[in-house]
């Protein structure tokens, strides 16, 4: 099983997102222990990590297989996740 770890920005990205929105982002980032890589996930190419899709939210994390380790950098809307 593999750890998580929130970046320091994560907290202000999480006081923007409703409720319904945060159980379901908080259900998602509990399967990402047992298997960091599943359906649905995808590598992203121009910022290093991976990202895994929400409703309109989307959530970035990188891997680290070493440490069995998933660092969440960042939680938030589609239209603003990538800028």
């Amino acid at each position: 099983m593999y750890r998580i770890v929130y970046d320091s920005r994560i907290e202000k990205d999480i006081k923007y997102i409703p409720k319904t929105f945060l159980k379901l982002i908080l259900k998602k980032i509990g399967t990402l222990k047992v298997n960091p890589r599943h359906r649905g996930v995808e590598k992203l190419i121009s910022i290093k990590g991976w990202r895994l899709r929400v409703g309109e939210y989307r959530i970035l994390y990188q891997i680290d297989d070493k440490e069995r380790t998933i660092k969440i950098y960042k939680i938030k809307h589609r239209r603003t996740v990538y800028r």
